[in-house]
């Protein structure tokens, strides 16, 4: 596995393709594109997709120190702070007019996660200490709106009265919580850590990583339980691959950013747990890719681009972990090898969502959407490049 392959596909492909979507006019990038690429200039712009390019061109500026990508950062978190944030009752939105104006003026924990997770990245990167503030913020949000005694709920109106959670809630059920939102808030505090060490965010890492330990994690099967009510009984026989794969290293990135050796050894049987689970369920040993997910036993063979981004990256880390298990290697280099034959769209560089079992493309699906952006892929070629260097 060469880092070259990946530092050519980030600075010829994903850059690029992502440079074309600043929207000079009204500020942020362009909340949609057609499956050719073409932005729909008056589309809504989601808080998450946002958020998610603020992180990407933040993290690839660290990496590459171009100072483009630096500049392309702040012109996304102006946006955020400008557009997304509530100065009445704090928090950020869900989704906003092409514009700015309050589209969606739902308060989702998902979502004030994720803009913690880029608010921090990009104080890493620029140093502004605006963005670090405002971080904190929606830390103090979460953990004193957002959540009980038990852990985190999710879904929220604008001043914060909870409403239901068709956002995060999937396969027919209506979560309370969910294993996703809890996984990206631990992921958001992780990088808020580390940007600044405060120790009541490392306090609240610990608390998630209880949680996962005692409540997400299924130690038989070795994945997480997905759906929850209140009081963490599972609603649901599934299995979803990516979230396994990409839980395992993003638990173990955690571990490694608290700096707490005896909380290390406690997770590692989970974070191996996991990579061991999604190896030995999630993988297509025709094409050498990753299945969606498995309900009630039933597997979707459907490979979802995301899905195949933390296959590579999640397989590559529990390798660096247990450097005898080739396999793992194997599999994430065989992952990269169909990524690069099946899902980048040879056209614009970017990743097709969906490819069918049969490893055909259905045709019109959108490049650019409130959830498709470059966040797993961009992070793939960063994570694979430090790794690999």
């Amino acid at each position: 596995m060469e880092r070259k392959t990946f530092e050519e596909h980030l600075v010829k492909n994903i850059i690029p393709f992502w440079n074309k979507m600043v929207d000079k006019e009204n500020g942020g990038f362009y909340g949609y594109a057609d499956a050719d690429g073409n932005p729909e200039k008056d589309a809504v712009k989601g808080c998450i997709l946002n958020s998610r390019i603020l992180w990407f061109y933040s993290a690839a500026y660290q990496l590459l120190k171009k100072q483009e990508l630096l500049e392309k950062a702040e012109h996304a978190f102006l946006f955020l702070q400008d557009a997304f944030f509530d100065s009445r009752y704090g928090g950020v939105y869900w989704s906003v007019q092409a514009d700015g104006t309050p589209e969606d003026t739902t308060k989702h924990t998902y979502n004030q996660a994720f803009a913690i997770y880029a608010l921090s990245e990009y104080y890493i990167a620029s140093g502004k200490k605006e963005a670090l503030h405002l971080a904190y913020s929606l830390y103090r949000t979460i953990e004193e709106k957002c959540r009980d005694a038990a852990g985190y709920f999710e879904a929220f109106d604008r001043e914060f009265a909870p409403v239901s959670n068709e956002k995060l809630s999937e396969n027919g059920v209506m979560a309370e919580r969910t294993m996703n939102t809890l996984l990206h808030i631990m992921e958001a505090y992780t990088v808020l850590y580390r940007a600044d060490g405060f120790f009541e965010v490392g306090d609240s890492i610990r608390e998630i990583l209880r949680i996962f330990k005692s409540k997400v994690y299924d130690a038989d099967k070795e994945i997480c339980r997905v759906f929850f009510d209140k009081d963490y009984n599972s609603l649901i026989s599934l299995e979803s691959y990516g979230h396994d794969i990409e839980a395992s290293w993003l638990i173990e990135r955690a571990c490694d950013v608290l700096g707490d050796k005896a909380y290390y050894e406690e997770m590692l049987p989970v974070i191996k747990g996991l990579a061991d689970g999604a190896y030995r369920n999630g993988v297509d040993t025709v094409n050498f890719a990753m299945n969606n997910e498995c309900e009630n036993g039933v597997v979707s063979a459907k490979k979802i681009w995301w899905v195949q981004a933390e296959a590579v990256t999640g397989f590559y880390n529990a390798y660096q972990l247990q450097p005898e298990k080739t396999d793992y290697l194997s599999m994430s280099e065989k992952i990269w090898d169909y990524i690069r034959s099946y899902v980048i769209d040879k056209k614009t560089g970017e990743w097709i969502e969906n490819i069918e079992p049969d490893n055909t493309v259905k045709a019109g699906q959108a490049l650019v959407h409130p959830w498709k952006c470059p966040y797993h892929n961009g992070r793939m070629c960063i994570e694979m490049m430090q790794r690999l260097a």
